[in-house]
């Protein structure tokens, strides 16, 4: 076994990190024309659901594995389960990374490693770094400790600054095929071949998209929901009812998903605070760190929302993309087959001009909302767009 099983298509970056790790062991930092030296700092990007924060991970793991990550060790199942003293897992569940929260790591990782090896510093949103907090990121670039390693997983590389990329070393991760995606939901998942090939078809190659398809009815039917609603546009009065059904499932679904967690984070966060334990209340100072809290979660849930949105409109984008498949003869091709009729008919009422432009329009929705846009008025706009 090995920590890199778990990432699917990507033989070619499997290759160069186990590289880096044989060349690790000596302790001695590659020139930058090498591509299988060890190095201080590394950029992951890929596509949605290629697996870069899966392989930051796997390549931390194997960094502190005394094996160079068997996958089986306490060295590596401590780094998947975020509870190794030497792996900082970074993951924002808010809109950004501000420069306190860099100013903290920075701190932390300061620290020689406790266990031995290497300190390595994981940062899966990376793109979301704001601009003081990537300022003050490249400075521990620029002069890392000797024994740290900093991984950091965006996109696209130029989701970070060009100080940042001039300084790390770059691995681009592949969409995995949707026969890997098939194979790995029905041989590790259990999930029978015809659901697999449904999940990995339409989450086009999205690894944990696909299984949570796969596992979830209400998923799958929310989706259905969805991608009906091009076949609905007829007027603008359409336009503006289909943008709030995809506004409210994207909000009822976050909600859904925050419900549970925020009240036991409360909860929680009152208990630590003494509330209960003398009959007095919180300790001095509860009441605020309640208050911060709840301002995170409102933080979180916005961007769940936002997150949502941004997977409808792939889905929606994906009906475009097979009407524009028809249009140009390969009908044989579609990603979304079970909409064939519907997909069918749209082509043949419009041209492969119109198809284009409405794709464009359904990315710069995306940008929109990726710029803190406001939700509803975006996809109104876009429904408009889409309904001309």
């Amino acid at each position: 076994m090995s920590v890199f099983d778990e990432l699917v298509g990507q033989e070619h970056l499997i290759s160069i990190l186990q590289g880096a790790l044989t060349a690790s062991r000596t302790g001695e930092e590659s020139p930058e024309t090498s591509t299988h030296g060890m190095t201080h700092a590394w950029i992951f990007t890929g596509p949605p659901g290629s697996g870069r924060s899966s392989a930051a991970i796997a390549f931390a793991a194997a960094l502190v594995c005394p094996d160079g990550g068997c996958a089986t060790c306490n060295a590596c199942r401590s780094v998947h389960n975020g509870a190794h003293p030497d792996v900082e897992i970074i993951r924002t569940e808010g809109l950004s990374i501000k420069i306190d929260e860099v100013r903290e790591l920075l701190t932390r990782v300061s620290w020689a490693p406790s266990m031995g090896g290497w300190r390595v510093v994981v940062m899966e949103d990376a793109d979301r770094l704001t601009e003081s907090a990537a300022n003050a990121l490249l400075k521990a670039i620029e002069e890392p400790g000797a024994r740290t390693v900093w991984l950091l997983c965006a996109p696209t590389l130029h989701d970070l600054l060009p100080t940042i990329r001039s300084r790390a070393r770059h691995l681009q991760l592949r969409t995995p095929s949707t026969q890997a995606v098939t194979a790995v939901l029905t041989n590790r998942d259990g999930i029978s071949p015809g659901m697999a090939d449904f999940a990995a078809r339409v989450s086009q190659g999205h690894i944990g998209r696909a299984r949570y398809l796969a596992t979830n009815e209400s998923v799958r039917n929310n989706r259905a929901t969805i991608m009906k609603l091009p076949t609905q546009l007829g007027d603008i009065a359409s336009a503006f009812k289909a943008a709030q059904t995809l506004v409210d499932l994207a909000t009822d679904q976050a909600k859904a998903s925050a419900e549970e967690r925020d009240e036991r984070e409360s909860e929680e966060l009152s208990a630590a605070w003494g509330k209960g334990a003398t009959g007095r209340g919180m300790a001095t100072g509860g009441s605020k760190a309640l208050k911060d809290l709840a301002a995170e979660q409102k933080t979180r849930a916005t961007r769940m929302v936002r997150d949502s949105l941004d997977g409808a409109l792939l889905d929606i984008a994906t009906f475009y993309r097979d009407v524009m498949m028809v249009q140009a003869g390969s009908s044989d091709a579609l990603i979304n087959t079970e909409l064939a009729p519907q997909i069918n008919a749209l082509a043949h009422k419009s041209n492969a001009h119109q198809t284009v432009a409405k794709i464009s329009a359904i990315m710069e929705a995306r940008k929109n909302l990726s710029h803190n846009a406001a939700p509803l008025l975006t996809v109104e706009a876009l429904m408009c767009a889409l309904a001309q």
